[in-house]
């Protein structure tokens, strides 16, 4: 696996395969990575001539401080897996590399974001799009792979391929689960023991719900769902709400098709946990 730092260099050897004719599958990650990023980058492999994996701790779609300083980074580790599952290239920008200029175009994609992540992260996805723009310019990528789990990330980035042109595949990846069923994210790693059980709850509840709504509105439901959470413990929960994916809006009832999600988050140990599921 070559290692590049350089955005520049990276960007040159890229261009040399793809003068090759070879085709380039990019995985982008924040690193602390876990089976759900190694499931992005297998799909990755088995569809392109060339697997990328980037790790980057984007600051610009960090609204909280805090949250930023402690996010975990874990450089060494994360190489290693990318080596051991056959990972082709890893690049590794520096923020200086990545925003050589201060960074003062800004992204609005409308009522998209003004829902569950936007309302509470004002300034997100703004930041999650520059950085995905940048990436998909460094790498040129045919395919590029996203988890389901950060579910409304996934919506912006569509929109944003489609409304710029980007010529890329967009490949959206189903959410990899613990054993009980909790999400995979690098931010388990900051749950206590007891933190870990409450966490489970989550992906429980947002089952029974979609269970319970074949035969029930989501209003009564919903209700149902957060007397189990903070039965449990779990005291704030920020959203829970279903959803129709294309547009991130409420909706009363499950649509048809394949559109409708539950869309969950909460704070547990001071860590915030999301979730979603499709009906």
């Amino acid at each position: 696996m070559k290692v590049f730092e350089q955005p520049a260099e990276f960007r040159n050897h890229i261009l040399r395969l793809k003068a090759e004719g070879k085709t380039i599958g990019l995985v982008p990650t924040m690193g602390a990575l876990h089976p759900g990023h190694l499931s992005l980058l297998s799909q990755a492999i088995a569809e392109n001539d060339v697997s990328v994996a980037s790790i980057f701790v984007n600051p610009l779609q960090f609204n909280n401080r805090e949250d930023l300083a402690l996010y975990p980074r874990t450089v060494a580790q994360d190489l290693a897996m990318l080596e051991h599952a056959g990972c082709n290239l890893a690049l590794l920008p520096s923020a200086e590399s990545m925003f050589e200029k201060e960074t003062k175009i800004t992204l609005d994609f409308g009522a998209l974001t003004h829902e569950l992540e936007g309302k509470y992260r004002p300034g997100h996805f703004t930041g999650v799009g520059v950085v995905v723009a940048k990436l998909l310019n460094m790498t040129w990528p045919d395919k590029a792979y996203f988890g389901l789990k950060d579910l409304q990330q996934c919506a912006v980035i569509q929109m944003l391929v489609q409304d710029l042109g980007f010529p890329v595949s967009l490949r959206f990846v189903e959410t990899e689960r613990e054993s009980d069923g909790l999400a995979m994210s690098s931010r388990n790693q900051r749950l206590s023991a007891s933190g870990r059980q409450k966490a489970a709850l989550i992906y429980k509840t947002l089952n029974q719900i979609k269970q319970d709504l074949k035969n029930r509105l989501f209003s009564e439901v919903k209700i149902d769902g957060l007397k189990t959470l903070n039965a449990a413990g779990i005291l704030e929960v920020e959203y829970l709400e279903l959803v129709n994916f294309e547009t991130m809006l409420p909706i009363l009832k499950p649509e048809l098709g394949n559109s409708s999600v539950i869309c969950m988050a909460a704070w547990v140990d001071d860590v915030r946990l999301i979730d979603n599921i499709f009906v």
